[in-house]
């Protein structure tokens, strides 16, 4: 069974979702990696078949979507020659990671497309949603990558086909520590507002992790460095308590490692404030920005020893079983198709 992996690059979570699920997949199938976008600070392990310029938002410095930065870097033209030019035809299955050049491709070219994301989470009927509603928000959220079917991931299993989050072996299997700091993730903020926020806990070390320096240095409480995936995973490991925007992973699996966690929904962006309502669901702060009313609060977050309990199950070989039966089911129920899928992952097909 041929199939292509396609995976959104702006932000980490995407990247390190598929570091996790690419290992299992290429033992199960005949796999190509597609990888579009421009704002991720990891790599993909596997050697990439495709690397695109995609769609991409820009992060800004303010605490959300840089909109100037993305229409500017957006070129339409050669987006929809991507589009056109990418042969998914080839491939007897896309499985798409919120990855809008194959999802499109696939809608014109009627190629099998099956979401493997927390965006599809994330848009279920059942899902958190923020008190604010957002319609064009939503309607982006929607249409960036079309997929008529899918599984999600989400902090708690919301529906049929939404899973618990896919968490990194290094996190899964970690020796967990404390040693008191923080840990700061914020790539919607410049240092300069970061540190103005955090010094005002001047008990606290604050470990940050910058989008918008080459350099490490000190100011403060607040020890800053560019953004690097072996030292962030290390500051998380051992850190108390981790502020950050309210992506899903880095929440995801600091909730998986009994950290304190305190999420910053970066503005105008709806699918954060979705996440924001989920971690609110479970327990977890949230606040609206890095201003001064917000202080109290965070000074609460970090007097509060209570601990949130989840149970994140390694379950993603299983579910990417479940994908491919999926597919074999929706291309027919003939002998052929059922001995294909045994002799491509070792299972026997459910009965129809």
């Amino acid at each position: 069974m041929k199939v292509l992996y396609a995976i959104q690059g702006t932000g980490n979570g995407h990247v390190s979702r598929a570091n996790e699920i690419l290992p299992l997949l290429q033992q199960k199938c005949d796999l190509d990696i597609l990888l579009s976008g421009v704002q991720a600070d990891v790599g993909v392990n596997p050697p990439l078949t495709y690397k695109k310029k995609g769609l991409s938002f820009i992060f800004g410095k303010k605490g959300g979507v840089d909109f100037y930065k993305t229409l500017q870097q957006l070129q339409g033209k050669k987006f929809l020659n991507e589009i056109k030019e990418l042969p998914v035809e080839n491939y007897d299955l896309v499985i798409n990671d919120f990855e809008p050049l194959s999802a499109w491709a696939c809608r014109i070219k009627h190629i099998p497309c099956i979401a493997m994301s927390h965006q599809y989470a994330v848009l279920h009927k059942s899902s958190p949603k923020p008190s604010t509603f957002d319609p064009f928000a939503l309607m982006v959220l929607r249409y960036y990558a079309p997929c008529r079917t899918g599984v999600g991931f989400h902090f708690k299993q919301y529906g049929d086909n939404i899973f618990t989050p896919v968490i990194r072996k290094e996190i899964r299997n970690a020796a967990v520590k404390n040693k008191g700091h923080y840990t700061v993730y914020l790539p919607a903020y410049d240092d300069e507002k970061i540190i103005s926020f955090c010094k005002q806990f001047r008990d606290i070390e604050w470990q940050v992790f910058s989008k918008h320096t080459k350099k490490t240095y000190k100011e403060k409480n607040c020890f800053i460095q560019p953004v690097n995936a072996t030292a962030f995973t290390e500051s998380f490991i051992s850190c108390e308590g981790i502020l950050c925007g309210a992506g899903f992973e880095t929440p995801a699996e600091a909730l998986f490692m009994q950290k304190k966690v305190l999420v910053v929904p970066m503005k105008q962006q709806y699918e954060q404030h979705c996440n924001a309502a989920g971690a609110a669901d479970l327990g977890v702060p949230v606040i609206k920005s890095l201003k001064k009313k917000h202080t109290q609060k965070v000074e609460a977050w970090l007097n509060n020893k209570q601990r949130i309990i989840v149970n994140y199950k390694d379950e993603t070989s299983d579910i990417l079983d479940q994908v491919l039966r999926k597919t074999f089911i929706e291309k027919g129920t003939s002998q052929f198709n059922n001995t294909l899928y045994q002799q491509t992952t070792g299972i026997i097909p459910a009965t129809m």
